[in-house]
């Protein structure tokens, strides 16, 4: 099987690295607008070979876009407008609303699988992907029945080799969702870190004082804003409406501090502790399925 990858940084080329480990895909093309991510793809084995998109589209059996969301909404109707009833696309964007909004219609929707690997780091680039980056998490399939059998099939088969656990649902569902337990934490990061930034000015003291509760806390404000301001855009009706709840419960806990409510806050903190249930069943492979449809 000839795999086209459209987007080589992080996630483009840890699917590279493991559909090649699998033996998945026999040979794994590359494309990329960068010069040298391609280069350095090339370089480190991510790929077999780069080349430009139209010949990537031309002889791939499956085609993966694993580039900001959106460019994904903006390319993917090109995409589909030439590829022959054979090929197979998946995105891997971590909206999925829009992204299919996109094609709705088109005559080869059929051929497209709408996906998002919950996987990912704070870093990016060719030079950080790494073949176990998917190793057990959760992939899951948007909008399944507007996809042929098929096209389903493989895409499914494809989220396996990568050895996740695969679920379904609905594309608006899973935005809706996404937005608390994905993109909220992402804009937490962010806001800390701009926050700690602004406040505490003496480097040298950041550096001396900060734990691992807070390297942990603020790691995600590490990661692009060029992949993630997009997100965020698209996601935005339930991005807004999933801040609006956090920074109510913020100002919350403000008041309890303010009001020096130390019963109140820890009330709120014995609540909190919960999601360490919730946290321990979504790292029980097994129980994986039963706990993201509790969440959802």
């Amino acid at each position: 099987m000839i795999v086209s990858i459209i987007g080589l940084g992080l996630i483009g080329g840890s699917v590279a690295l493991k559909l090649k480990k699998s033996g998945f895909a026999d040979q794994v093309i590359g494309v990329d607008l960068n010069d040298e991510h391609a280069d350095m793809a090339k370089k480190m084995g991510l790929v077999d070979d780069c080349l430009v998109l139209p010949q990537a589209l031309s002889i791939a059996d499956l085609v993966i876009l694993a580039i900001p969301v959106d460019s994904i909404r903006k390319l993917l109707p090109s995409v589909l407008d030439r590829i022959d009833e054979r090929t197979t696309v998946i995105d891997l964007g971590s909206t999925k609303s829009g992204i299919c909004e996109a094609v709705l219609g088109h005559p080869n929707r059929k051929n497209f699988v709408a996906a998002h690997p919950i996987a990912g780091t704070e870093n990016s680039g060719p030079e950080a992907a790494f073949d176990s980056l998917f190793d057990g998490k959760t992939g899951i399939i948007c909008d399944a029945d507007e996809s042929q059998q098929a096209s389903f099939l493989l895409a499914k088969a494809c989220l396996e080799a990568l050895d996740m656990h695969v679920v379904e649902m609905g594309s608006k569902s899973h935005d809706l969702h996404i937005a608390y337990v994905s993109h909220l934490s992402h804009i937490s990061s962010f806001v800390l870190g701009q926050t700690v930034l602004e406040i505490e000015k003496d480097e040298a003291t950041i550096f001396n004082m900060a734990g691992s509760g807070f390297e942990s806390t603020v790691r995600l404000a590490k990661s692009s804003p060029q992949m993630w301001a997009p997100i965020f855009k698209q996601n935005q009706k339930h991005i807004s409406a999933s801040l609006g709840a956090y920074i109510e419960n913020l100002q919350a806990f403000k008041n309890m501090i303010d009001s020096g409510e130390e019963d109140a806050m820890i009330d709120c903190m014995k609540n909190a502790n919960d999601i360490r249930r919730v946290l321990d069943g979504i790292n029980d492979k097994s129980n994986k399925k039963e706990t993201l449809n509790q969440i959802i």
